[in-house]
């Protein structure tokens, strides 16, 4: 996961600061993600690494949401680029559900309700494949409105 992070970075840093700023805030996501699953100890919902990846899970989807999901958008539409909307309709759906779940797992060790150190590490596991999925959506999105339209952008400089 944290190979595609930095391809992913690679690939589009410095196209905008928005951007990467957020493909940023990923590989910081993925970081303390991996610090988790690798410790190979017990979880419990106050484990301070784990507080600690809740809140870069927090910042890293409501910067999606709130700021680069909706530029690529917007970006698309000045360019008139219906076929980037149309895929983005397409999975905006996932990605929100991606957001759900992740958000779920973010209450579940605020509240303090963690069952047993098994569950949440099977929950934790779960998210991981999850984000992994948002991250190629996230990419693709990335790829078909942003990438696309900086190459026109050049084109008719």
């Amino acid at each position: 996961m944290l190979e595609t992070c930095r391809n992913a970075q690679e690939r589009w840093g410095g196209v905008n600061q928005l951007i990467d700023r957020w493909l940023q805030e990923r590989k910081e996501l993925v970081v303390a993600y991996v610090d988790i699953i690798g410790s190979g100890r017990e979880l419990s919902c106050n484990d301070q690494q784990l507080q600690r990846f809740c809140e870069v899970l927090v910042d890293y989807v409501s910067a999606g949401h709130f700021g680069v999901y909706e530029q690529l958008t917007n970006e698309a539409k000045a360019f008139g680029d219906q076929r980037g909307l149309e895929l983005a309709k397409q999975i905006y759906p996932r990605i929100e559900a991606i957001t759900e779940v992740s958000l779920a797992f973010n209450d579940l060790c605020d509240n303090g309700d963690c069952r047993d150190s098994s569950s949440l590490s099977e929950e934790l596991k779960r998210l991981g494949q999850l984000l992994r999925e948002r991250f190629e959506l996230e990419d693709c999105l990335i790829e078909v409105l942003h990438m696309a339209h900086q190459e026109k952008a050049a084109a008719e400089a």
